[in-house]
């Protein structure tokens, strides 16, 4: 990699918000604590899935069950082998799981490497669809994922989830991860891959013409976008110290798919932003739901109230900018010294 002014920048800015958030995570709340980690987490998340929908033209609603394939190796790798022989109450832990214990590091990427593998052989047959049906095939192969981690209870404890898993996903560390996604998958949309992708996105047929193997490069696409996903639900789950089959469901895929959509399909930066500026509206919403003392009345809180205002929030920003925040456009080092120029002038 050449060492470019901008890229020079672009590490100074890594470094010098990476000790920031060091010096922050001293003096910040738990609650503040818990809500940076979050959107570093879902930042991989929406990465991860625009590699698929955005730049690849895959319209996937399986990300839950990668993200579900994540967040249980990973977990079922930092438990120590006798809290997992007292966890598993309904039937024995199996071996080797059981004596199964890996540093943090290797548990996620022991996730995102079996979330990969499971990505690979859904692709196989799946792929060979289109729009619609691609989505309904996805979104089925994720339920069948969340069925099998219920009924495999030797090796996933089954609807009991499991609990107290070691909370190794500090600030810095999402932070750390979420840079490592945003740099792997820049340098890979930006390549002669990420032009053979958007080939592929735009005109399929014309790709195929042109000789491109595209249903090699669509396995492809979708299982280094599976693996990204893993590598979020091994963080999430350590994060959240707790992990149910229930969490895994469609509207997490939604979730993620929102995050995608409203920053802009085909943009990293984008998905950075939309992943950001959600994940705080929907944590900021839930004042709603709360009862609220204004001095002379108390105002009762509204149970579901906070996904009705989101969900208005989000129908504006589709009818008004249908493209996204960023639309394709990135916000690069050139566009920000143009904008201050502009603006000086």
């Amino acid at each position: 990699m050449r060492l470019t002014r901008n890229t020079c920048l672009s590490i100074a800015a890594i470094l010098l918000f990476g000790i920031a958030l060091w010096q922050c995570e001293s003096f910040l709340g738990d609650y503040q604590i818990y809500i940076a980690k979050l959107i570093f987490i879902n930042i991989i998340l929406a990465l991860s899935l625009n590699l698929i929908y955005g730049f690849t033209g895959l319209f996937s609603l399986g990300h839950a069950g990668f993200i579900a394939v994540g967040a249980y190796i990973s977990a079922l790798c930092i438990l120590p082998p006798a809290q997992k022989e007292m966890m598993w109450i309904l039937e024995p832990i199996i071996w080797p799981v059981s004596d199964l214990f890996t540093p943090f590091w290797v548990s996620v990427l022991a996730g995102g490497v079996f979330a990969g593998v499971f990505a690979f052989f859904i692709a196989v047959p799946v792929l060979k669809l289109g729009d619609d049906y691609l989505g309904m095939a996805t979104l089925a192969f994720a339920e069948i994922i969340r069925v099998l981690i219920v009924n495999a209870t030797p090796v996933t404890n089954g609807s009991l989830g499991i609990k107290g898993i070691p909370n190794h996903a500090t600030l810095i560390v999402c932070y750390a991860w979420a840079i490592f996604t945003l740099i792997f998958l820049a340098r890979l949309v930006y390549s002669n891959f990420g032009n053979v992708l958007r080939c592929i996105r735009d005109n399929e047929i014309a790709a195929s013409v042109m000789g491109i193997n595209v249903f090699h490069y669509k396995v492809l696409s979708f299982c280094i976008g599976a693996f990204f996903a893993g590598i979020g639900g091994g963080l999430l789950g350590s994060h959240l110290s707790t992990i149910d089959p229930k969490m895994f469901n469609f509207l997490l895929t939604f979730n993620v798919l929102m995050f995608v959509v409203a920053g802009g399909l085909g943009s990293l930066t984008g998905s950075i932003l939309g992943a950001t500026v959600i994940t705080i509206l929907l944590e900021w919403l839930r004042a709603i739901e709360e009862p609220m003392n204004l001095g002379f009345v108390e105002l009762p809180g509204i149970p579901g109230m906070r996904m009705v205002v989101f969900s208005v929030v989000l129908l504006a920003i589709i009818l008004k900018r249908r493209e996204g925040i960023m639309g394709t456009r990135e916000i690069t080092w050139n566009r920000i010294f143009a904008f201050f120029k502009r603006g000086r002038a």
